[in-house]
């Protein structure tokens, strides 16, 4: 009796983790509002990338001049 007692309490156990779990979500998802976009600034949007002595030495090293492309 106590092991049946013990199934049904476990039961109700997940069955209420369960419910709690849904109903967490579907009040997570309509508490959300609309996203706002993330617009970048002036030096955000400027170029860093520059080609160096020490870039182009990076690349003849490795061989990747040498590399044709087919």
């Amino acid at each position: 009796m106590d092991r049946e007692r013990a199934k049904l309490s476990r039961r109700s156990f997940f069955r209420g983790a369960a419910q709690v779990s849904a109903i967490g979500a579907v009040a997570s998802a309509s508490l959300t509002g609309e996203a706002d976009a993330y617009t970048p600034g002036g030096d955000e949007m400027r170029a860093r990338y520059r080609v160096t002595d020490h870039v182009k030495a990076f690349y003849a090293t490795n061989g990747y001049e040498t590399k044709s492309k087919k």
